[in-house]
């Protein structure tokens, strides 16, 4: 049986709209907020709420689809064989809690391993990112141009300061090198925001040492269809299934872009 995409993605539209105006309403409520792995790692009531409210649509509308989410669903899926839809409910979530902006819902839906649509919802903005698989990516219905190249001199990085802070390489493939012969670094504190910034040419790379496919899962749907290259920093397809490290970047700048990165496995901590 063959899918019909847009139709699902109209569907995960609707219901993104719907989480996106209860996270809208919340912002004006007190939260309840609890750290996950560690202080700095937030989740409120309402990630569960969104994440929950989306799981629970799909299974009537799909009850056959497979969902990996960031706070409940999925923890045991040990495989993307089928239709997996991977949710973040609240990409974000400290910008959520202390800044009540840049905070994005993000779906990704997946058939044996390959991303058929992309969605990331920048809430606050009301900007919407979506792709269908060989259709284009698109923000507010208007198509992104293909990436085109750019030399780091010219080049906007996505980068946390928090990972050049930890580096202790300083030779001429560290990351602050990177970072001093690029144009400027940005930190968004949302990865699927900075993904899709990245689609739609505000930013030439996003590079991130640790994330989970609940990030990057519908950027790289994204990302794809403007033509970005995607990998980890071994060069190698971003795993669906556990974390990874991600460098996003214009086609020409991956390759320069990957010298800086490739020794780099990611920190301990």
């Amino acid at each position: 049986m063959s899918e019909n995409w847009k139709e699902i993605k109209d569907i995960a539209v609707k219901w993104v709209e719907e989480a996106g105006k209860m996270l809208k309403e919340s912002l004006h409520n007190s939260l309840d907020i609890k750290t996950k792995s560690n202080p700095n790692d937030l989740v409120t009531e309402m990630d569960y709420k969104v994440e929950r409210f989306l799981t629970e649509n799909i299974e009537k509308r799909f009850p056959q689809h497979k969902m990996m989410g960031e706070e409940e669903v999925g923890q045991n899926i040990g495989s993307t064989d089928g239709i997996l839809w991977i949710i973040d409910p609240i990409d974000g979530t400290t910008n959520f809690v202390h800044q009540k902006y840049n905070f994005a819902i993000s779906v990704a839906v997946v058939k044996d391993g390959v991303g058929k649509i992309g969605i990331i919802y920048n809430v606050m903005q009301d900007e919407w990112f979506t792709a269908i698989e060989g259709e284009g990516a698109y923000i507010n219905e208007i198509r992104l141009p293909m990436a085109t190249c750019v030399d780091l001199p010219e080049a906007i990085i996505g980068l946390n300061g928090r990972w050049l802070a930890r580096e202790k390489r300083s030779d001429d493939k560290s990351l602050h090198e990177m970072v001093r012969k690029s144009r400027s670094v940005r930190s968004y504190g949302t990865a699927a925001i900075e993904l899709a910034f990245a689609a739609c040419g505000r930013l030439d790379s996003y590079i991130s040492f640790r994330l989970s496919p609940w990030d990057y899962a519908a950027g790289l749907v994204l990302l794809k269809e403007v033509g970005m290259v995607v990998t980890d920093f071994q060069n190698k397809q971003p795993s669906l299934l556990e974390q990874s490290t991600i460098l996003a970047a214009r086609p020409s700048l991956h390759e320069e872009l990957l010298s800086y990165v490739y020794n780099h496995n990611g920190f301990n901590h």
